[in-house]
């Protein structure tokens, strides 16, 4: 009887693959990229796998990149080509035509299944929600970054950057400073201080439990899309990966429950007066739809701070690192961004940055365009195809997910001649309008952009101003030292190493 089932269950295995696979291969004759042998079952995956267990725990991220490197210069001419992971196509867009019409496809409008593997961790906030969903809820948080709130928040950013730069003032006692862990770490504490009125503390502790708990949770996540037996996540969560997760996911649950239910308190003591004060955090925000109208539930609130946590702190925290190391790279572009900064700050290097101020930084903001170029801080994202559908004349079935490299779109020789050369010049305003649509995509783009690009354009430009009036920074490490990571952000693979000095005006 067990041989029967067996044989039989085997059969049924035996004919699903060879079904997968007979469509599969009607498709790799109408979809560029790479030959596939008829049973095999990872697809391009394969070629990856083989560096899971490697002892340098980045091997697997520089050989995913340079596979997709490489497929991108291959097909750039066609403007796309399709990836297999087992039986699942991923098309990957690299050239500006495709992205464009991607965009403005609708049938595309859902999130690429890859962000599944952070549900289990953080819920399906705004970030990662279903369509539905997702509509709804982002007509509902744009209040969080609405004018008024981001002025609020700029209050935020100006005390944290005095901090860093008076922190900075004992790193040029130093021969150099990993500017990578004092960046990240005041970038967890300003986007837990726009959360939750409250700082963690990061800066400054070396042993922060809150930053080592994110940068474990980030890595706990790209580590199981490239193991194949963890993506369903009812054999995920048997693992000690998942327990380790929640872990440290709970650290930040807990910090987010006691805002709450320190907030409950006062809205049920207060609902009158509460209404009447002015929000200063986003958690306000947030409880102001679940207390005062009940379009957010409790679970709903601690998604949303979740997501914002996450989407929030490391996109801005590496753009940041790669800006600063890029700019201890080249004098040139630092004297520019020193004119500048003289020509609005005059000799006060104490002024708080203002609305205004921010305005009139258009170099700073050319250099920031070309770090997220040259650094695309989210290398990789895509959508779900709804229904089939045809990009750039070539058939996309229902079920793929269309992926935009970002980071390999961004390297177009035709549009960025020269592309690995750090020129903030690309982004004056006379060349800029030059770039085709479709062609820069640093944030994500089309109907699900990044809701935060202002606060985070806001937040960097602050830092930025803030240090440079003080500092001069030299990085002592060249770029094929420093290589960059494709996690879910693009980060360094090392210390980032920089020596800091302090500066006089009009130097």
């Amino acid at each position: 009887m067990f041989l029967i089932l067996f044989i039989s269950v085997s059969c049924g295995v035996i004919l699903i693959l060879i079904r997968y696979s007979l469509w599969r291969q009607k498709y790799i004759q109408l979809i560029p990229g790479n030959q596939l042998s008829f049973f095999n079952i990872f697809g391009d995956l394969k070629e990856i796998l083989a560096y899971e267990r490697s002892n340098d725990k980045y091997a697997i991220h520089h050989h995913a990149a340079s596979i997709l490197g490489r497929m991108s210069q291959q097909h750039r001419e066609k403007k796309l080509f399709c990836f297999w992971v087992c039986y699942k196509p991923i098309i990957c867009l690299v050239k500006a035509d495709a992205v464009k019409e991607f965009l403005k496809e609708k049938k595309m409008f859902e999130k690429s299944s890859l962000y599944d593997s952070a549900k289990i961790m953080i819920g399906t906030g705004l970030l990662i929600s279903p369509v539905e969903k997702w509509k709804s809820r982002r007509k509902l948080l744009n209040i969080c970054f609405h004018h008024d709130m981001l002025k609020e928040y700029l209050v935020i950013f100006n005390k944290n950057s005095q901090k860093l730069v008076e922190f900075f003032q004992q790193e040029t006692k130093n021969n150099y400073s990993d500017v990578k862990k004092h960046i990240n770490d005041l970038s967890l504490d300003i986007i837990c201080e726009t959360l939750f009125g409250t700082s963690v503390g990061a800066l400054g502790d070396p042993d922060s439990q809150y930053s080592k708990s994110f940068s474990r949770i980030a890595e706990l996540f790209m580590s199981r899309i490239y193991k194949f037996w963890q993506w369903p996540d009812f054999l995920f969560k048997f693992t000690s990966a998942y327990r380790e997760g929640m872990q440290h996911v709970k650290l930040f649950q807990d910090l987010a429950n006691s805002v709450i239910q320190e907030r409950e308190k006062y809205y049920s003591s207060n609902s009158e007066r509460i209404a009447r004060t002015k929000r200063k955090v986003l958690i306000d925000t947030l409880l102001e739809l679940h207390f005062e109208t009940q379009e957010l539930t409790k679970d709903d609130v601690m998604e949303e701070v979740l997501t914002f946590l996450m989407a929030g702190h490391e996109t801005i925290s590496f753009t940041l690192i790669w800006a600063l190391y890029l700019i201890g790279l080249h004098p040139k572009v630092q004297e520019k961004i020193h004119e500048e900064l003289d020509n609005v700050f005059g000799e006060d290097l104490e002024r708080k940055v203002t609305e205004e101020d921010l305005c009139d930084l258009k170099y700073l903001s050319c250099v920031l365009q070309e770090t997220n170029r040259l650094y695309t801080i989210v290398p990789v994202f895509g959508r779900e195809i709804l229904e089939d559908t045809v990009i750039s004349d070539y058939p996309v079935p229902k079920g793929a997910s269309c992926f935009i490299l970002a980071y390999f779109l961004h390297r177009d020789e035709t549009v960025f001649p020269d592309p690995e050369k750090f020129d903030p010049d690309r982004f004056l305003p006379e060349n800029a309008a030059k770039i085709p649509e479709g062609a820069y995509v640093p944030f994500s783009a089309g109907p699900r952009n990044c809701i935060g690009q202002r606060f985070a354009d806001i937040e960097m430009k602050t830092i930025l101003s803030s240090i440079l009036r003080h500092y001069n920074f030299h990085s002592l490490d060249p770029r094929d030292k420093v290589l960059p990571v494709m996690n879910i952000t693009l980060n360094p693979s090392t210390d980032v190493r920089i020596r800091i000095r302090p500066r006089q005006i009009g130097t």
